[in-house]
């Protein structure tokens, strides 16, 4: 695997906790047949994440929300992605990478929902982000 396809480390401590989960979507959504063309940490409150793919498509992940893919329209670290025909994930904010290749690959998708506020500092998700290899 590429190595540049996956996400840099980002010199926010509390955003790079994002990292490890990322890089494993970005290895999951490549083994499900998906062609990642590069991935990226974004800016905080609420942190997010952004893994372009082949054909114009994107995922967004955010910590309120969980996963969103669509249209590509613009985005590069540091600024917030812009996607078009947003459709959600779902399945929480932390969905297992291979359910979330699978979810994309046959257009499993969900109504928005919001799992949690990127105020709420204590609600274990950083502790299951550090967990992530």
């Amino acid at each position: 695997m590429d190595r540049n396809i996956t996400p840099d480390p980002h010199p926010v401590l509390w955003v790079n906790l994002l990292r490890g989960y990322v890089t494993e979507a970005v290895h999951a959504l490549s083994a499900g047949g998906l062609q990642v063309q590069r991935s990226w940490l974004d800016p905080e409150s609420p942190r997010d994440a952004t893994i372009v793919l082949a054909g114009a498509k994107a995922l967004v992940f955010d910590e309120s929300i969980g996963w969103r893919y669509g249209d590509f329209v613009a985005g590069q670290q540091g600024v917030r992605t812009v996607l078009s025909d947003v459709s959600y994930v779902g399945g929480g904010v932390l969905v297992d990478p291979r359910e979330l290749a699978h979810k994309v690959v046959n257009d499993d998708f969900a109504e928005r929902r919001e799992y949690r506020s990127f105020a709420d500092l204590h609600d274990g998700l950083d502790d299951a982000l550090r967990a992530v290899h």
